[in-house]
């Protein structure tokens, strides 16, 4: 995700400019707000003006019960615009505002901003004429002027340790003006290029963009952002914005880009400009596709300095590479751990119960959801896979999307049709869907990726400002390719999932699963083949397939593909079952379970010595089995077969004789 300096202003204002007479330092009296010229007062008024953005006027989301907006301000609750900030007039029909607030418009669900004066009427924006990302300002005219012409006058000299007066629309609550001292000047945190303003009056969000004012009422400079750690807030002074190039955009700003698989950070700029007047779509536009650009170089800049070591590759990838597959119904996210080697992460998750036996659940890691949707068994495969409004709506039964209004919390049951739907194909050929949900009231985006799996959907998602999207659908496109999923499902689901052939992942073209319901079962890859009949155990309906994939080496190429085949007699139950798994010899060095598992294997060691044993209420047996003829092979799989209940060795030797009969190995 890219991100850069930005600043967000927030609230609901109301019309009417107010004086706030704040005390100075050290308890001073508040008097010296007076000394602000009362004869400016209505022209300050007439010359500021509120940032707004109309709210929605249709909401596409549903909730368990209607939404108690009564319970909202009498203001907050009538306006039908968002204030977002503060802008004032330079004269010769031109205005000033923070960029920060003009770039609240950028891909907004709430439209493009406008000005509002203390009368209630606003004004479209028409024109840019000046805008400098990096000094956070921007100059443009309205579309239609308002009958007052009144323009702030400018100090291009204040003095240091004078009387200044923030005005602007602090908190949302209209348009006041607040007093203090204008302190110091500071050097601009990159290179220096200017001086920033320090000033002790009052400023806080909704401020950005206001006129920081002299005692006479002349502009000094452009409320932008608070101090972090002290009561001291920082204006841009308005000669960098008068004596800035006219008719140009100016992007020149430092950008940050960081992806949630590691912590390595790219640090890169973003150098461009154009040329101005520009309507207000087309300058959205323009500058869009240069943040768009620029997140794209970034990402692949950053996943180029880190592919040595970018899992598979790399010593620092061999654990988790040579590691026993694991078999998990909630997808897991491959991180780079705080030792260096990449680890699975997301094991905490939440289950949640659906009707007919569904269920969901969520797993946390970094800024992303992992989720598994199990479908209801009288939900359809087909109607599921293709109808992500239905997903989603399963997903929402959970109460995870709520709307808080007025400090009460309200459940969104659907979140609609999505406004967006693509696919997006990985690294290892398993088709995405992609989907976009707007949330209006929050200026929001939920965006899901959704990988189709026979009991339903592993799936991605993240919930974004509406700006994020293509950000965070670059995220994605890349953590795709370090999501480790399992595919589990009873057999009638298995039936229905490889009914759809454009939806499998390309491994899916060398695996071929067949069975008869009450007489057999059988599978079959590149890598091994086996089949057994329901003499070994029963295959029904019910009866639950796990295969359980990763990443596997064929020489240096890289390839996703099953490695776990471990099919349950009913589903749900932990006895009953049988198993063929994958292993290959880890290298020298590698630390683990597998280093002390491979001897074993290899020299056919308890328990993997064809003896029965009991554990856990269950008859267990597994053997070894390798490609035939092969000398010191360094792939070997195991044939398991438990059973519920103290069962003789030769009931176990004659199943597990069963099971291996047709258990063929093709790799070596």
């Amino acid at each position: 995700m890219r991100t850069w300096h930005k600043k967000a202003a927030r609230g609901f204002a109301q019309a009417g400019l107010v004086l706030l007479l704040v005390s100075g330092l050290c308890g001073a009296p508040s008097a010296r707000a007076a000394t602000l010229d009362p004869a400016a007062l209505p022209k300050i008024e007439a010359a500021t003006f509120e940032v707004v953005q109309a709210k929605p006027a249709s909401d596409p989301l549903t909730y368990e019960k209607p939404l108690p907006l009564d319970l909202l301000p009498y203001q907050e609750r009538t306006d039908k615009y968002h204030s977002i900030g503060t802008a004032f007039a330079i004269g010769h029909g031109r205005y000033v505002t923070a960029g920060h607030v003009l770039l609240a418009g950028l891909d907004s669900l709430w439209g493009p901003p406008a000005l509002r004066d203390s009368k209630g009427n606003v004004y479209a924006i028409d024109k840019i004429e000046k805008f400098a990302l990096r000094k956070d300002f921007v100059v443009f005219t309205l579309a239609t002027q308002p009958a007052s012409d009144a323009a702030l006058a400018i100090d291009a000299k204040p003095a240091l340790n004078t009387a200044v007066y923030a005005v602007g629309n602090a908190l949302g609550t209209g348009v006041v003006i607040r007093d203090g001292l204008y302190t110091s000047d500071t050097p601009e945190e990159q290179d220096g290029a200017w001086k920033w303003m320090r000033f002790s009056a009052a400023a806080s969000p909704g401020n950005s963009g206001g006129p920081l004012l002299d005692q006479s009422g002349k502009v000094i400079g452009v409320v932008l952002m608070k101090s972090a750690n002290e009561n001291l807030n920082y204006a841009l002074p308005i000669t960098e914005v008068l004596q800035a190039t006219d008719d140009k955009a100016v992007m020149d700003s430092r950008m940050v880009y960081q992806l949630d698989i590691f912590n390595t950070l790219q640090n890169g700029s973003l150098k461009d400009e154009f040329a101005l007047p520009m309507r207000l779509a087309d300058f959205y536009r323009n500058l869009q596709t240069r943040f768009d650009a620029t997140s794209e170089t970034q990402l692949k800049a950053l996943l180029a300095k880190e592919s040595a070591d970018l899992f598979p590759n790399g010593q620092d990838s061999a654990s988790l590479l040579y590691e026993q597959t694991q078999v998990n119904s909630t997808p897991r996210l491959i991180v780079r751990g705080s030792d260096g080697k990449w680890i699975r992460a997301g094991y905490q998750s939440r289950n949640f119960a659906l009707e007919d036996n569904g269920y969901v659940d969520i797993a946390l890691t970094g800024r992303n959801m992992l989720v598994h949707i199990s479908r209801p068994d009288d939900m359809a495969g087909a109607k599921f896979y293709g109808d992500a409004k239905l997903r989603m709506d399963l997903l929402a039964r959970t109460g995870m999307f709520q709307r808080a209004v007025a400090g009460e919390k309200t459940k969104i049951t659907s979140l609609g049709e999505p406004t967006s739907e693509t696919v997006h194909v990985d690294r290892w050929q398993r088709s995405w869907k992609v989907d976009a949900w707007p949330l209006p009231y929050a200026n929001a985006l939920v965006v899901a990726y959704s990988l189709p799996v026979p009991d339903g959907s592993a799936m991605l998602i993240r919930i974004v400002p509406a700006a994020n999207e293509h950000d965070t659908k670059l995220d994605l496109d890349a953590l795709t390719d370090f999501i480790d999923v399992s595919f589990i499902g009873n057999l009638a689901q298995w039936k229905e999932f490889l009914g759809q052939a454009s939806s499998l992942p390309a491994a899916f073209h060398n695996i071929h699963i067949d069975f008869d319901y009450g007489h057999r079962f059988s599978y079959a890859s590149q890598r091994v083949a086996y089949s057994l009949t329901s003499d070994v155990q029963k295959i029904t309906p019910r009866s639950e397939l796990w295969l359980g994939f990763r990443v596997v080496l064929e020489g240096d190429k890289p390839v996703w593909d099953a490695t776990v085949m471990d099919l349950w007699e009913d589903e749900g139950s932990n006895k009953n079952n049988v198993d063929v798994q994958r292993f290959v010899e880890p290298p020298p060095g590698i630390d683990g379970a597998m280093s002390d598992k491979w001897p074993k294997l290899a020299g056919r060691q308890y328990p993997y010595n064809g003896v029965a044993r009991y554990e856990d209420s269950l008859m267990k047996i597994d053997v070894v089995a390798a490609q035939a003829g092969a000398t010191s092979p360094k792939v070997l799989y195991t044939a398991f077969y438990g059973i519920e209940g103290n069962q003789p060795q030769a009931f176990m030797k004659s199943r597990l004789g069963l099971l291996t009969k047709d258990l063929r190995v093709t790799e070596h």
